[in-house]
Order: structure tokens, then sequence, then C-alpha cells
């Protein structure tokens, strides 16, 4: 596992964290996904079907250690894990869907901005 020669401080900068959170690949999407309720992982690969499989899984992991989410494992065979959201995974909702209303707000004009590069 990759470690940062220089670990991010935030201790000056609190909205880092949510960037950092936010922006890594499909975690906006996986947050927004389990904030409906307990999903299994196959449920979220089946509606993140563009996500590569080993992504998502990683995704979680990492989501997982950060707190956003909390993961529950059955022990029975086979396995059965599901996923849900900890309080600091609903506080993120909010966020994600005011950037939601935004993008929906700006993406004509995203759109034909990108076309003229």
């Amino acid at each position: 596992m990759y470690v940062k020669k220089n670990p991010m401080d935030y201790a000056d900068c609190p909205v880092r964290i949510a960037i950092d959170i936010l922006s890594s690949s499909w975690n906006a999407w996986l947050i927004s996904e389990i904030s409906k309720g307990v999903v299994r992982p196959c449920d979220l690969q089946r509606s993140i079907s563009i996500a590569p499989k080993r992504v998502l899984t990683k995704q979680l992991g990492e989501l997982e250690k950060m707190g956003i989410l909390e993961k529950k494992v059955y022990p029975i065979l086979p396995l059965k894990v599901e996923y849900s959201l900890t309080e600091a995974g609903k506080g993120l909702i909010s966020i994600i869907d005011q950037m939601w209303q935004w993008g929906d707000h700006y993406k004509e004009d995203y759109i034909n901005n990108t076309k003229l590069m």
C-alpha cells in the first residue's frame, strides 16, 4: 500500500477533508447509493455498472477506514456483506445533493464550454 511522504495536514483547512473524500473515484456515487438504505456489494456493482468491480471494492474499503461507511459481515455461507452510512457519511449527503443541484444547473454551460476546448 502506498503511503504519502507528506501526509495532508487537515488542521488548517477542514474543507480539504470533504474534498479528499468526494473527489476519489466513485465515492460520491457510492455514498449516494448507500444513502438509500443498507446495500450489498452486488447491488452497488449493479447500480454503478460502469465502474470496475475491484475499484468499487477498494473505494468501499477506504470509505470504511475513513469512518464514512459501516460494513456488516454475516457469518453465513455464502458470506453476506452489507454497507450502511455512519453519522459522518450521512453528513455528506447534503453536500452531495448541493453538488448535484449545482451540476444540474450549470451542465449545459459546462458542456458547451468544454466543446470549445
